[in-house]
C-alpha cells in the first residue's frame, strides 16, 4: 500500500512518518520541489507518474498574516491543490484524508464549533482553507476532512515553541487572553488520521467532516501559564505574563475569538476520544524542554 503524503515536513506530517505503520505500507512524502502545491501542473505530472493507494493532504498555506498580502497563492494551495487531489481519488476509486482548520469559522459562537454550524471565515486564510474542503467535496471522492486547531508539537513553528524561546531571556511576555480553543497535540492528530484511514479501507461509506482537537480548553494566555509552570519545575526561566486583548495585539488578518471545536461526532462515528490538552502538552514539553535546558 503506497499512501501519498503531502505536507511531510510539517507538523503532522513529520509525525504521520514517526508512526508505527504495517510493514506493508509505504510513506511517499514528496518535498516542495518535487511536488509544488502551488503549481497544478507540477502536481499533474507527479500524480500521473505514480500510483497511489491513499491520499493524506497536511500540505497547506499557513501563514495567516501574510495570505492577506498574497490570496493567490493562499488559495492555489488550500483551495486549487486539495481539488486536485481529490479529483486524482476520485478518478483513481481511493481515499483521502484533508486537514482542514478551526478558521472557517467566523468565531462568534460562544459553545464549541459543530461540523455542520454555519461557517463564515474572517480572512483569506480561512476563505482559502474553506474553499479547499468545498472543492474536496465537489470531487465526490471518498474523502474525510478532519478540522483542528492550535496545533502543536517539537517541530516546524507554533506557540509553545515561540513561548519557550521568548521566554528564556524574558522577564515579562504580553500574551492575548480573550481568544479561546483548545491546545492540540500534532502526534494525536496524526495519530487520528492513521485510525481513520484504517476505517476508510474497512468501510467505503467512510467520509464526511469531522473535528479533532485535545480536550478541553484555554486562552493563549492560559496555554502560556501551563507552558511556562512546566518550564520552571525544569529549571527554567518563567517570565511574568501580561494578559492583553486582541485589540491591543493588532495583526493583518483577523483570529477568530473563539476557536474551541466539539468532537462528540468523531467519538460517535469512529470512538476517537481526544485526551486533555494538558497531557498532550505535557508530553510535547517533555520532549522540547529536555532538548533545551
Amino acid at each position: 500500500m503506497r499512501i501519498l503524503l503531502t505536507g511531510g515536513s510539517g507538523q503532522v506530517g513529520s509525525c504521520l512518518q514517526s508512526l508505527s505503520w504495517p510493514d506493508h505500507v509505504t510513506i511517499d512524502a514528496p518535498d516542495s520541489t518535487a511536488f509544488n502545491m502551488a503549481d497544478a501542473a507540477v502536481m499533474q505530472a507527479y500524480l500521473d507518474s505514480n500510483d497511489f493507494d491513499a491520499i493524506i493532504n497536511c500540505g497547506a498555506y499557513t501563514a495567516v498574516d501574510k495570505a492577506e498580502s498574497e490570496p493567490e497563492l493562499a488559495h492555489a494551495i488550500n483551495d486549487a491543490a486539495p481539488g486536485l487531489l481529490a479529483n486524482y481519488a476520485a478518478q483513481h476509486d481511493i481515499p483521502m484524508l484533508h486537514v482542514s482548520t478551526d478558521y472557517v469559522f467566523d468565531g462568534r459562537k460562544t459553545a464549541p464549533y459543530a461540523e455542520d454550524d454555519r461557517v463564515g471565515p474572517l480572512g483569506i486564510y480561512g476563505q482559502s482553507k474553506l474553499a479547499g474542503e468545498e472543492a474536496v467535496r465537489a470531487s465526490n471522492a471518498q474523502a474525510i476532512i478532519v478540522r483542528t486547531a492550535w496545533v502543536l508539537s517539537p517541530h516546524g513553528h507554533n506557540f509553545l515553541k515561540t513561548m519557550v524561546r521568548l521566554g528564556a531571556d524574558r522577564d515579562a511576555l504580553s500574551i492575548v487572553a480573550d481568544q479561546y480553543g483548545n491546545p492540540t497535540s500534532a502526534h494525536d492528530i496524526a495519530q487520528t488520521l492513521q485510525s481513520l484511514l484504517r476505517a476508510m479501507q474497512a468501510n467505503r461509506q467512510a467520509r464526511g467532516t469531522y473535528h479533532f482537537v485535545n480536550a478541553g480548553d484555554t486562552s493563549w494566555h492560559g496555554l502560556a501559564e501551563h507552558i511556562f509552570k512546566r518550564v520552571a519545575e525544569k529549571g527554567g526561566n518563567a517570565p511574568a505574563l501580561n494578559a492583553i486583548t486582541t485589540s491591543e495585539y493588532p495583526t493583518p488578518a483577523q483570529r477568530p475569538a473563539n476557536s474551541r471545536l466539539a468532537t462528540a461526532k468523531i467519538t460517535r462515528d469512529f470512538a476517537i476520544t481526544p485526551r486533555s490538552w494538558h497531557a498532550a502538552v505535557d508530553d510535547i514539553l517533555s520532549v522540547y524542554i529536555e532538548d533545551r535546558l
